[in-house]
């Protein structure tokens, strides 16, 4: 299983709209593409010396494959979506991350 995650650093001035944006609209967009399974917006807990709020967005892919696919077919277009919404107002950057072991209780 492989997580796509995005991290993001929204300026206050846009936050609650970009978080009704996100949640009405982009995450619902991204599992749309069907090369999803399942997605987790999280608050990153640090105080930002730049200001603004971080999020950590994780989107769950079967595969490699699957995730080569979004890139190809869909990345750009969600991607531009939000730049022209909120552009100059966040900063993001992305990573892939393989998943080796999960265990719960």
């Amino acid at each position: 299983m492989y997580i796509y995650n995005v991290t993001i650093n929204i300026d206050d001035s846009v936050h609650d709209q970009w978080l009704d944006w996100m949640r009405d609209e982009h995450i619902p967009d991204m599992l749309a593409t069907g090369k999803f399974t399942a997605a987790k917006m999280c608050r990153v807990m640090v105080d930002e010396e730049m200001g603004g709020t971080t999020y950590s967005i994780q989107y769950t892919s079967k595969d490699k494959d699957t995730l080569s696919r979004y890139y190809k077919e869909d990345a750009d277009r969600l991607r531009n979506e939000g730049v022209t919404r909120f552009a100059n107002k966040f900063v993001a950057f992305r990573t892939e991350l393989e998943l080796i072991n999960e265990q719960s209780i």
